[in-house]
């Protein structure tokens, strides 16, 4: 049973930005889908007003009052009604899934809006500096104060507890999310398929253009759907135009709903600089779509297998990267050799294990 020592549910409340347009977003709203099947009382705080994903528990949205201008007054008031609730409530655990990079504002957070409370640190990607500041004291003090941390991959776990002297960081991965199947669409083109945010400095489109223009995939007209929405977007257009792409290249809005992008595609690509353990791979792969990644930290060299369930290839290099794309029109038994392997090299990833391993955590922190 998932109570508290009171004999009551344990009480959780999940911290987010937002619950749009992200990998991020969506295991969060995720996480608390997983919680309240394990019988906590789960509560999700988000800032911003914007809600793609379903998730489950009582939500708390103070997005809903925030003016277009925000002037400080405002954010102070949200501040306020945020600790009024974390008071009244009196919650169990607070998983803070926030970005954290500012020190005063994680200086706020913890002086005011979590004090008294135990708080555990969802790190989500591997560039740490999104989710510690960069001052040291203050960065020292959160890890002091936080009851754990928990990195989406080994590799931040690591990461964290060597750069940081801590050995508070535990590794709980994001789970799959299985997709309902009964979506008959079926595209015409043949196509590979980019998913995520449109932003060069982290997801290296350039990479991603270079090397489809370099490999065989035009000759044999596959082409290239890239879907979701970010600030380079103008930017991704022009490059598109300049490489002389336009005619095989297409840019999709963002849309929660891509079981049949991915399920059509012959394999999904990702040319990150960094990720932390990236959801699209788990999508795509959850479909039987096999992947062809970046060898980035952190994440696909512990979800991708290679020449098991993709392709896994070295970072910043577009022969490596467009030779690999070849391989998968040249060779078809690996192609068909992966496409088999897809769905079922992710059965560890599945909702019901990470639950239960989330439970496991919660209820050893609560002793």
């Amino acid at each position: 049973m998932t109570q508290n020592r009171n004999g009551k549910k344990i009480k959780v409340c999940i911290v987010t930005i937002s619950l749009s347009k992200g990998g991020a977003e969506r295991s969060t709203a995720l996480l608390s889908r997983m919680l309240s099947t394990e019988n906590f009382d789960v509560f999700l705080v988000t800032l911003n007003d914007v809600i793609d994903y379903r998730y489950s528990g009582k939500l708390i949205n103070l997005g809903k009052n925030k003016h277009k201008e925000d002037p400080i007054t405002s954010r102070l008031y949200r501040f306020i009604e945020f600790r009024k609730r974390i008071k009244k409530e009196n919650f169990d655990f607070i998983i803070d899934n926030r970005n954290r990079q500012f020190a005063l504002k994680e200086l706020f957070y913890l002086k005011y809006i979590y004090r008294g409370n135990k708080i555990i640190y969802v790190v989500r990607s591997f560039k740490l500096s999104q989710y510690f500041p960069e001052n040291k004291f203050v960065r020292k003090w959160m890890i002091k104060k936080s009851k754990g941390i928990v990195g989406v991959s080994k590799a931040i776990a690591q990461s964290i507890n060597k750069q940081y002297h801590t050995d508070k960081a535990i590794n709980i991965y994001n789970p799959k999310e299985d997709f309902s199947d009964n979506d008959n669409i079926v595209f015409k083109e043949n196509y590979i398929l980019f998913l995520g945010r449109i932003e060069e400095a982290v997801k290296n489109l350039s990479l991603l253009l270079d090397s489809y223009k370099s490999s065989i995939l035009i000759a044999h007209n596959i082409h290239l759907k890239i879907l979701g929405d970010g600030p380079d977007k103008s930017w991704l257009k022009e490059k598109i135009i300049l490489l002389g792409l336009s005619d095989f290249v297409e840019l999709i809005p963002f849309t929660p709903n891509v079981y049949t992008y991915l399920n059509n595609a012959k394999f999904l690509a990702l040319t990150s600089r960094y990720e932390g353990f990236p959801r699209v791979l788990l999508e795509s792969l959850s479909t039987g779509t096999p992947v062809i990644s970046v060898n980035c930290k952190s994440g696909p060299n512990e979800i991708i297998a290679h020449e098991v369930n993709g392709l896994l290839v070295e970072n910043f290099n577009i022969k490596k990267l467009s030779d690999a794309f070849n391989r998968f029109v040249l060779e078809e038994d690996l192609y068909l050799h992966c496409k088999q392997n897809a769905k079922k090299s992710i059965d560890h990833l599945s909702a019901d294990t990470i639950a239960k391993q989330w439970t496991k955590y919660l209820k050893d922190e609560l002793q």
